[in-house]
Order: C-alpha cells, then structure tokens, then sequence
C-alpha cells in the first residue's frame, strides 16, 4: 500500500565514487633560538670520554618501543610512559616558575631602558614527524626551555642582577631536560604481557630483575599513562570471550 508520498533518494557512501577519506596530515615545526637547545635536538654520541647525550629526536625514535609494546599489554612500557609522562609535567613546571620569576625581573622598572627578549637573528625551524603524542610534549618541553635561555641571555646582556639561587636553577635546567629525554634508556623491550607477570614466567622474572618491581596499580590497570594506544591483546581476549558465549 502506496502512502502517495515522495520518498527522499538514498544513496550509500560507498556507493559514491571518491568518498574514501584519507588519513589526516598536518605539518609541526619546532622553532629554536639559542645554542643550548639546538644541541637537544639530536643531543651528542660518546666521544674522547664524553658521555652521549640523548636528544629529542633520540628520545622520540626510543619512545616508539614503548608505544608498541603497550599494544601488546606489557606493563613495563606502562609504567615507563607514565614515568615519561610525569617527568615532562614535572619540568614543564619547574621551568615555568623560572621563566615567570625572569619575566617579574625585566618587567621592574628600574631606569628609562626598554627591551624585548633576545631572539636569533637565524633560528633554526625543525620538521617535527613524531608517532605519538608524548614526543610532542617533549618538544614542548625543549621549547620552553629555548625561551628561558632567551631571558636569561637577556639579563646578563642588560646587566640585570637574578638572584644567586635562581641562577643556579637556570644554569641546572638543561640537566632536567636531558634527564628527560633519557628516560627510556632504562626500559627494555621483553616482549611480556601482563599476564605473564601473574603467572612470573621467567621473562617476567628477568623484567623484574633488568627494570624492578612493578607497582601492583599499574599491573591491576589503576595507574596508567593518560594518553595511551589500544592494547591488541585485550581486544583479542574480548573477541575469544564473545566467541565462547555465542
């Protein structure tokens, strides 16, 4: 039986040539100023009994390993994106304390002297290709460090006194970046999973003995980075749960 009224035309996506979205793209720059923050970038290799120094984009490139072995739910990659996680808030802070402290030092009106920060006459503009998100965070971070040695390089130029304690924050700060970007270096890469920590297979006993104890929070899932990939192997157990019920 016929209602007598028009029916709108329905087409299917799918079915309209050229539809496919394609993956999002998008570009991130990263602008550096001063000598101090360039040699974060790409950091420094073990020479003439010099220690390497990690740089961001090491960092980032080590990230990748925790990345993927969270997919695979090893807890031990948890726990160290978590430490990387706090760590990068952590400096963030610090840094930002420093920086307003050297701001309410160039705002003081002392004289008939005005300024602006110092910049580079020839920054360095950096093509930033990260996989995930905490690579990026760290890039912020090295950022804000780049413009507190602008202000720093500022005052010593104007001849503007800082406090003796807030010089040695400033002068320590590049060792709290560097801290940073190392943090990864103490996670390795033992292809576990939560599973076996319960059962403390012997690659869990050898995670335990190479990494330390794991925190029973971050075992259970109650403590967990805040940005984080799907874990695969739980997605399988939920597929294999759904297939036994049916």
């Amino acid at each position: 039986m016929s209602s007598g009224a028009e029916q709108p035309h329905q087409t299917k996506d799918s079915q309209l040539p050229g539809t496919e979205l394609g993956a999002l793209q998008g570009d991130v720059w990263l602008t550096i100023q001063t000598y101090q923050a360039q040699g974060l970038i790409r950091g420094r290799r073990a020479a003439d009994g010099k220690p390497a120094i990690i740089g961001l984009i090491g960092f980032a490139d080590r990230l990748k390993s925790l990345w993927h072995a969270i997919r695979f739910d090893d807890p031990y990659a948890d726990w160290w994106l978590l430490k990387v996680e706090e760590g990068i808030a952590d400096i963030r802070a610090q840094l930002g304390g420093l920086q307003q402290r050297m701001a309410a030092l160039m705002a003081t009106p002392s004289s008939s002297l005005e300024f602006v920060v110092a910049q580079s006459s020839r920054p360095q503009r950096v093509s930033l290709q990260f996989a995930n998100p905490y690579a990026f965070r760290a890039a912020q971070l090295l950022g804000e460090y780049d413009q507190l040695m602008c202000a720093d390089r500022t005052l010593r130029h104007l001849g503007i006194e800082m406090p003796t304690d807030l010089v040695e924050q400033v002068a320590g700060s590049g060792r709290w970046v560097r801290r940073i970007f190392a943090l990864p270096l103490g996670y390795h890469c033992l292809d576990i999973c939560r599973q076996d920590i319960r059962q403390q297979t012997p690659m869990a006993i050898r995670a335990r003995e190479r990494m330390g104890d794991l925190p029973d929070d971050i075992l259970r899932g109650e403590r967990l980075p805040a940005l984080r990939p799907v874990v695969y192997r739980q997605i399988e157990g939920s597929a294999r749960q759904a297939g036994d019920g049916a």
